[in-house]
């Protein structure tokens, strides 16, 4: 298993402040950790990810086997050296992007079938290839290979594409035993917990993969479409049976209301493009909400993104000058709002794991909720 320390449990809640420990560093929890889908954190550089407090992020398996591909990869000696970034990665398995992003895709229990996005090539995945992937990849933490259902599924479906992905995960870890680490350092392996919205699927899920024996355990199949009060039930009913003394994670979660909910329900491991993403398209992240900095309201305002802030972005340049870089369509500006929104989200469980040890979580997230509005 990977190192784990529980440290903290809040008493009215099912929140938890821990860390684990990857060869590469330890990371407390709970933990947001940024993605960079094709080797970096868009539009900031590894140094600015690691200014921001991160000590964790995020690579995806179906666009680096795509491009530069694993030649270029494994010469290069991983995905740590190729990036330059000396802290813990995380892979996710490639099967999302699958079944998400490919023009084509046909599903069997052998694997997938499908034409890549980029030139329409055919390519196949199956749980040997994402695991010899993730291998020459070099990641951390690497995630079993699993069908993600689309929102709504019908239970049978939904049961059809959990099966499936225990009987992947039980040939992901039958390739691990035989084909050792790449690089020289230990990688991890995460299950992934199927079952779309169904409780009764979902206990199954989590039985049948923690029977295995896997290093950390993944809440999959949420923020695909369902709405958020779905979202938030099956979060609640998973998460508090999972295992105690390993990591939780919750894939692909990402409003700021959002992960402070999912800390309440004991997750301890989040992701999303969301600050990213927004803050190419002008929206940024405050205490007290987020905004759209483009808007004209900000034209003459002086002032830092946030009073509060301590980053890079709100040390040194203002409202203003980052809403006129936007509208002009400067990099510049992309990457100023960047800084800021990962700052942000960092600090965000970074506060909440400062509440849970000190023992205030439910009045710390009380008050953030009140003030924060979305």
């Amino acid at each position: 298993m990977i190192p784990f320390e529980l440290q903290q449990t809040d008493t009215a809640t099912n929140a938890r402040a821990g860390k684990f420990t990857t060869e590469h560093d330890t990371v407390e929890t709970p933990v947001f950790m940024p993605v960079g889908t094709k080797g970096s954190v868009k539009a900031v550089s590894p140094e600015e990810v690691e200014a921001s407090g991160s000590r964790i992020i995020l690579g995806n398996t179906y666009h680096l086997y795509l491009k530069p591909g694993l030649k270029v990869m494994q010469n290069a000696g991983g995905l740590h050296p190729f990036m330059g970034w000396e802290h813990s990665i995380l892979t996710d398995s490639g099967g999302f992007q699958v079944f998400s992003l490919a023009e084509l895709n046909e599903i069997t229990d052998e694997g997938v079938n499908f034409q890549s996005h980029i030139d329409g090539s055919y390519h196949h995945f199956d749980p040997a290839h994402s695991m010899h992937i993730q291998r020459v990849l070099g990641s951390d933490i690497m995630m079993a290979f699993d069908e993600c259902p689309p929102y709504p599924s019908d239970k049978e479906y939904a049961e059809k594409a959990m099966q499936r992905t225990h009987r992947w995960a039980e040939e992901c870890l039958e390739y691990l035993e035989v084909n050792p680490p790449l690089y020289g350092h230990k990688q991890y392996l995460f299950g992934i917990v199927q079952g779309s919205t169904y409780e009764d699927l979902r206990t199954i899920s989590v039985d049948a993969l923690t029977s295995l024996g896997f290093d950390g355990y993944a809440i999959g199949g949420v923020a695909v479409g369902e709405p958020k009060e779905k979202i938030r039930k099956i979060t609640q009913f998973t998460a508090p049976i999972l295992p105690e003394n390993q990591p939780r994670y919750l894939m692909g979660v990402g409003k700021p209301e959002d992960i402070i909910e999912s800390i309440a329900a004991g997750i301890d491991m989040f992701d999303c493009v969301i600050p990213t993403r927004n803050a190419r398209n002008g929206q940024v992240y405050t205490w007290d909400g987020k905004i759209t900095i483009r808007n004209a309201t900000f034209t003459d305002d002086h002032s830092p993104i946030d009073e509060e802030c301590e980053c890079y972005t709100c040390r040194k340049y203002s409202r203003a000058y980052i809403r006129h870089l936007l509208n002009v369509n400067e990099i510049f500006g992309h990457r100023l709002a960047t800084i800021h929104n990962l700052h942000f989200f960092l600090s965000l469980t970074q506060r909440a794991r400062g509440a849970i040890l000190n023992g205030g979580f439910v009045q710390w997230k009380s008050e953030f909720l009140e003030r924060y509005q979305p």
